[in-house]
Parts: C-alpha cells; sequence; structure tokens
C-alpha cells in the first residue's frame, strides 16, 4: 500500500502508530452510534483494532493531524471489496469523508481484478448515505436483519450499495489522489 494524497487529505497505510488515534475515534459514542450500542473502551478497540493492523486501511490526515480512516476490504479473489470509513465528529460535513474515500476508490479500481465496491450503513444514517451517494454508488437493497442488541432505526434495515468499476471509471470523477 502507498501513501495517497487529495487536495486537502494524506492518506497513510494504517500501522501501529495509528492504533492510539482508532482507539480515541471508537472512543466516541456520536461517532459509533450507528454501528454499535455504545462507544467501545481504549482497552476495547485496542483489542479489536490491533489484529487488523497492518490492513488494508489508510488513516486520513489533514496536516499532521489525523481525522478519520479509510478501508477497502477485498474479497478472497480480489473482484468485490467493501468500502468503509469514519471520521471524528470534529471534520464531519466538510467533505472529508468524500474525499478521502474518492482517493480509495481510484487506488482499489486501479487494480484490473476489482470489479464492484460495496458499502453498507443503516438506512436512518442520512450522513453516510449521503458521502456514498456523492460518490455515485447506487442503493440496491435494504435488509433488515436481527441484532441481539438492536440500535435506534434498526427495525428500518440496512441499505446496501455499490459501484462498478465501470460505472466508477465512467464518471467524471474529480482528481481524487496522486501516488506518493
Amino acid at each position: 500500500m502507498r501513501t495517497l494524497r487529495t487536495r486537502r487529505l494524506r492518506l497513510d497505510p494504517i500501522g501501529p502508530e495509528h492504533l492510539p488515534f482508532l482507539a480515541d475515534l471508537d472512543g466516541d459514542a456520536a461517532v459509533l452510534r450507528h454501528l454499535q450500542p455504545r462507544a467501545r473502551t481504549r482497552e476495547e478497540a485496542l483489542a479489536h483494532w490491533s489484529p487488523r493492523v497492518p490492513g488494508p486501511m489508510w488513516v486520513g490526515h489533514l496536516g499532521e493531524r489525523p481525522v478519520g480512516w479509510w478501508a477497502l476490504w477485498p474479497d478472497e479473489g480480489g473482484e468485490t471489496a467493501e468500502l468503509g470509513y469514519r471520521l471524528a465528529r470534529r471534520w464531519w460535513r466538510q467533505g472529508l469523508a468524500v474525499e478521502g474515500a474518492r482517493a480509495v476508490l481510484d487506488d482499489g479500481f486501479a487494480d484490473t481484478r476489482l470489479q464492484v465496491v460495496r458499502a453498507e450503513t443503516m438506512v436512518v444514517n442520512a450522513g453516510s448515505r449521503g458521502v456514498m451517494r456523492r460518490l455515485g454508488m447506487r442503493e440496491v437493497r435494504i435488509e433488515v436483519r436481527e441484532w441481539e442488541e438492536p440500535l435506534p432505526g434498526a427495525d428500518l434495515g440496512e441499505v446496501i450499495t455499490e459501484i462498478t468499476r465501470a460505472q466508477w471509471l465512467a464518471a467524471d470523477q474529480p482528481e481524487a489522489s496522486t501516488p506518493s
């Protein structure tokens, strides 16, 4: 993996040095409100993230300040991947989620094996759904799942979105990234 750059962000491949930031991010209940019933303790966050680092993820920085993470988790054959992202609350509604995701998608679709990228969020997560729309992802279905501890709005389901390689390449994407 390589460092990606956008107009405002530097996205560094995730490493052990980013674990404290991931723990801080997961310690904010507002950041996790559409993912789990409560924030993670520092110990829970470190236990969750440590085995996943390094991995197919980037931590985005404005200057030297980390603002969030982006990931593109491929399936076994590399033809399909799942897009994920999470930003610290301070950086919401500034276009950074879309900007970082565009860089990650550009990098992912540079691999000709990758044909489809999917993402999902709760139907009630208007912010994340907006990011997916701005990326050109199309809502393909809604799945209502059973949860041991359902979050508010879980009864409305999870929206599954996707974009194909052909759709991404055909779209008039703003310049997202330049390799470092």
